[in-house]
């Protein structure tokens, strides 16, 4: 069976860690000042956009693992929200960040693409949200990529550089991100080594 698809967010889902991991490399270098400093963003500060993205990961990623266990929707789904801010410190934060990250990569490696268009169930305050596999993965993605790049942006004002995050896993660059895979334990075939 062609599971192109499935096998494409799974890439993205490894894309997302990638990133994640090379973002939280440079803000590690920031002092707590830097990291809390007022900052014009949609968030106020590095520190309250990588904690938005955080509660964000982990909302949506409830809802995914409960529909694939055959859990009923989590009622109280919202409380990943408070408080807004769970984490002051960047170390927290990363340390965080990279078991949600490690938590979609294995969410995506057991998808297949006839199962993509399975619904997940979300309750919000006002409405019940119900969207297939695909479309939830999606946004997610497209929520990370957003707010890392204002991250990104916030970067530029402190004197940390910040790293290039606008890449995908082009096939000739691979010894350009050969030491972020080693940090991270990757390599090159368990990402593309298709199911």
């Amino acid at each position: 069976m062609d599971n192109r698809l499935s096998h494409h967010l799974l890439t993205q889902a490894y894309n997302n860690g990638w990133s994640n991991h090379r973002l939280y490399k440079a803000c590690l270098e920031l002092s707590q000042d830097d990291f809390v400093e007022p900052r014009r963003s949609l968030f106020p500060s590095i520190k309250a956009t990588l904690n938005h993205i955080l509660t964000v990961d982990w909302f949506y990623l409830n809802a995914l693992e409960r529909e694939q266990r055959g859990d009923v929707p989590d009622p109280d789904a919202e409380r990943f929200f408070e408080p807004e801010e769970p984490f002051e410190l960047c170390e927290q934060l990363q340390r965080e960040q990279a078991q949600a990250d490690h938590r979609l990569i294995a969410y995506c490696s057991q998808l297949r693409d006839h199962e993509l268009n399975r619904y997940v169930t979300i309750p919000r305050p006002d409405r019940v949200q119900r969207d297939q596999r695909l479309r939830l993965l999606s946004h997610l993605f497209e929520h990370q990529i957003h707010h890392r790049g204002q991250v990104h942006a916030m970067l530029a004002e402190t004197e940390v550089r910040p790293p290039q995050l606008d890449e995908f896993f082009c096939e000739g660059e691979a010894e350009l991100r050969a030491q972020d895979f080693a940090e991270l334990g990757w390599t090159e075939e368990q990402i593309w080594t298709p199911f």
